[in-house]
């Protein structure tokens, strides 16, 4: 192993996984990995911080690892990456331009890191086949549809879960009638696919019939990008136009009883960007954005609750199946905006996720127990400042 030396000093390194360890690698921009060189306990505060870890130099010439803000990786990330570009072709260097400066596009209702979203734009201006997975309510639709709007490119929305005739939705319907005889009808897919640079989001894939994965597949190969109207060999094809995007979205777990497990052939055709669930803090600053009117406080309670839940469901011995999703704590801020209060907007959103059976050990029971420790004895408070009540009115 490569000995540290005091030139090393100022070195940032971003702690990631591998498939022994949550914390198991430590590589700095250039790909050098130092976790040889960084205790266990170092690399998974940094972690599960989000943050990185730089080599200082102390007055008295040691060296040690101390943890700073992810930004300070990202500062030696790109230096790097300015000094590589220097003698890439313009094209490239205007790709790599738009790419890395994307994340002002990202609308601040999206929580979403800025690898990842760097990633889903690179995926999308590449011409990539991506597949947004994540918990339920996670925001893997509304990423895609934020990717649309940053692009500003043509669009077509397909739910592949409410999907009854694949054939049908995919490619069209045989109509007949006694003067022009049998002809094909074409889907509105068979329109998108042929529209240059068109996103195209495949909804809820995992939900899709099988039937409809066998006539995605040689439409998402890379190798072939066309559509057979008929599965005779004489029958025409319709290629796929240039700058074609394709999104899927898919919830992949046990706890999804209603779909399906992707082929593993079909799988492999997309390129897979994981949505994070939020902390407390990020689901807490989403909801003051999202409803700015609504006491901090209250909104803070809603997304302490949901992390709670959250917790508890990924414990290796649950109480709860599932925790709140985004998506429930966005629709009970709602509610709260709308004059309910919370113990009104839990009885309506949160209880009837959970079951009810087993009285006191139930999961409902369970729930609410977490619920009560943020309720003021039935929450008379007003819920909006005499200021936003004025300005309201």
């Amino acid at each position: 192993m490569k000995q540290l030396n005091k030139q090393m000093a100022g070195t940032v390194v971003k702690v990631g996984s591998t498939s022994r360890s949550e914390c198991g690698a430590a590589l700095s921009a250039d790909g050098t990995d130092f976790a040889g060189h960084i205790t266990y306990q170092q690399r998974r505060n940094a972690f599960r911080s989000g943050r990185a870890l730089q080599l200082m130099q102390t007055p008295s010439g040691n060296l040690r690892w101390s943890i700073v803000p992810m930004s300070e990786f990202d500062k030696s990330e790109r230096a790097l990456a300015s000094e590589e570009v220097a003698n890439l072709p313009s094209e490239q260097k205007e790709m790599l331009d738009f790419i890395h400066s994307s994340y002002n596009l990202k609308p601040r209702s999206l929580t979403m890191n800025e690898l990842k979203w760097k990633h889903l734009i690179r995926s999308a201006v590449r011409g990539k086949n991506i597949m947004m997975t994540g918990p339920a309510g996670s925001g893997k639709t509304m990423a895609a549809k934020a990717l649309v709007k940053a692009l500003d490119r043509p669009d077509y929305v397909f739910n592949m879960g409410a999907t009854q005739d694949p054939r049908s939705t995919l490619i069209g319907n045989v109509q007949f009638n006694p003067e022009a005889g049998t002809w094909l009808s074409e889907s509105l897919f068979v329109k998108a696919i042929q529209t240059p640079d068109a996103v195209i989001l495949l909804d809820e894939l995992t939900r899709a019939h099988p039937d409809a994965w066998n006539i995605l597949m040689p439409v998402l190969d890379q190798g072939q990008r066309y559509l057979r109207l008929d599965e005779k060999e004489d029958q025409a094809t319709i290629n796929v136009a240039k700058g074609v995007t394709f999104i899927a979205t898919a919830n992949i777990g046990n706890e999804y009883t209603a779909t399906r497990a992707l082929d593993r052939a079909l799988l492999d055709r997309f390129t897979t960007i994981e949505m994070d669930l939020l902390n407390d803090e990020e689901e807490s600053n989403l909801l003051a954005y999202m409803f700015p009117h609504v006491q901090a406080t209250v909104l803070n309670d809603v997304a302490k609750i949901a992390h709670l839940t959250r917790i508890e469901s990924l414990n290796e011995s649950p109480r709860i199946d599932n925790g709140i999703s985004t998506r429930t704590s966005v629709e009970i801020a709602g509610l709260l905006y709308d004059g309910f209060s919370l113990v009104e907007a839990a009885e309506i959103t949160i209880y009837p996720q959970y079951d009810a059976s087993g009285g006191v050990d139930s999961e409902r029971t369970f729930v609410k127990q977490i619920v009560q420790k943020f309720i003021n004895d039935g929450s008379d408070e007003e819920l909006f400042t005499e200021a936003e009540m004025d300005s309201e009115a």
